[in-house]
């Protein structure tokens, strides 16, 4: 082509832009009509523009034609579990993610038939054992690789306690990473719990420097060189600010990394906030994934576990599970969410959230740092206390029909019943046992407006 499209049109600068919208807005003011206030802190604007970037941004780098389609297994027998996996895969599941309850199971017999050249496999582990990783190493082919997924700091802040104790754990960890040279940092939690997308940043970063700093003089330069990290992410339902979430977190990771010696990338696996999920008018819940789904693909997100639209309320079922694979196999196969590496690059908005996410989680990583780190924050209470502050203001929000849940806080179906179709308890159950710290609590929204309704049926 020898000319360039539209070039007879001149540019328009962001002022020139503003300078309209005002006068289209007959007197009201720009600052209280147009800008969105976030709970973040950040102001978002009507209109983002090349003008307001010194250059262009730099590619991310993120791969959204490979990311995987992964169904989540809970192992109570090998065998059935085994049966469950290899009929997911046939069903379109790209990844599995075996949970794992205890090191008494037998590995050949979980993974058999498995093509691990082709399916992504993940044991994640909930309990402690640097021999099941030996083991594991054992029964995997060269050049082949399990990811392992264990965390003890996220077992602490969930439970309040550690496995074991402080000096086991750390030196069960140090065999599992020697042997593996793996580090997975759970950060679901957070956001589950009700804290800001700024704090879960920062909570991450913090988290992981943790594992770095103790590793660091445990590990040699070859070592360190081969670590892969994972992060485990739970994205909420604000769309855009949800893929900038995605995008800070590998800013941030290579910030950090860097001075460490560690070169490789970070793997992230996405999956639904449990947050805003409901019990009544459950339908809906699928809505909810599928756009949050898309965050995490448009992300960045290496592999996407799905939430089933019934997961509150029933157990594990065939049904629930094939619906929730379906949303997935429905945005890579007939929506094409897997044809363009880097799909949220040059958005003006999507980078400018990106950089303002980043640079405000850095500032508070910076600050728990300097103040004992995030172990010894967590340790004090500090953390669960910034949490709690924040899911309260988005509680106040939700109870004042600010945050909506359509078909709970807003139109709610009156005939919907569901006290006789509850298989699981769907609510925070507190059990009374001693901790060595207070623990991090998940706990939804909707709950206390879904109990009640459940008193009055």
């Amino acid at each position: 082509m020898s000319k360039t499209l539209f070039n007879e049109f001149e540019s328009v600068s962001s002022k020139a832009w503003k300078q309209k919208i005002q006068v289209d807005l007959k007197g009201a003011d720009y600052n209280d009509t147009l800008i969105w206030k976030s709970n973040e802190g950040i102001d978002v604007k009507p209109i983002y523009h090349s003008d307001d970037f010194e250059g262009f941004p730099d590619t991310s780098g993120t791969k959204a034609t490979t990311w995987k389609i992964c169904q989540e297994i809970s192992v109570s027998n090998e065998s059935e579990a085994n049966t469950n996996a290899l009929d997911a895969i046939s069903r379109g599941a790209e990844y599995i993610t075996f949970i794992i309850h205890t090191e008494n199971i037998k590995v050949e017999t979980l993974i058999n038939d498995i093509d691990l050249t082709k399916t992504g496999v993940s044991f994640r582990m909930n309990f402690l054992s640097s021999a099941f990783v030996e083991q594991n190493s054992a029964v995997t082919s060269t050049g082949i690789s399990i990811h392992l997924e264990t965390d003890i700091i996220g077992h602490l802040a969930k439970t309040g306690n550690w496995f074991t104790n402080l000096k086991d754990d750390h030196s069960q960890f140090e065999k599992i990473i020697k042997s593996s040279s793996q580090i997975f940092v759970d950060t679901s939690l957070y956001q589950n719990a009700g804290a800001t997308i700024i704090q879960q940043l920062a909570y991450s970063l913090g988290h992981l420097n943790e594992y770095l700093n103790h590793l660091n003089t445990t590990l040699t330069d070859e070592e360190k060189s081969l670590l892969e990290i994972t992060f485990n992410v739970a994205v909420g339902s604000n769309y855009f600010f949800e893929i900038a979430k995605l995008r800070a977190l590998r800013l941030l990771f290579q910030t950090l990394v860097k001075e460490y010696g560690i070169t490789k990338e970070c793997r992230i696996i996405a999956t639904p906030s449990k947050r805003n999920k409901t019990i009544y008018d459950y339908n809906v819940n699928m809505l909810r994934t599928t756009t949050e789904c898309m965050s995490a693909i448009l992300g960045g997100a290496n592999v996407v576990t799905n939430l089933p639209y019934d997961s509150l309320y029933h157990k594990p079922n065939e049904f629930g599970d094939r619906i929730s694979r379906n949303q997935l196999l429905v945005l890579k196969n007939e929506s094409y969410f897997d044809k363009v590496d880097n799909p949220a690059d040059g958005s003006y908005y999507i980078e400018s959230l990106t950089n303002q996410l980043a640079v405000k989680a850095l500032y508070l990583f910076k600050d728990i740092e300097s103040n004992g780190g995030f172990l010894h924050q967590l340790k004090e209470g500090t953390i669960q206390r910034k949490i709690k502050e924040s899911a309260a203001k988005e509680q106040a929000d939700f109870d004042a029909e600010n945050i909506v849940l359509l078909g709970t806080n807003r139109h709610p179906n009156p005939a919907d019943k569901m006290k006789d179709d509850l298989e699981i308890h769907p609510f925070l159950e507190v059990n009374k046992r001693k901790t060595l710290i207070e623990p991090i609590i998940e706990r939804r929204l909707a709950e206390k407006l879904e109990q009640n309704r459940l008193k009055d049926e």
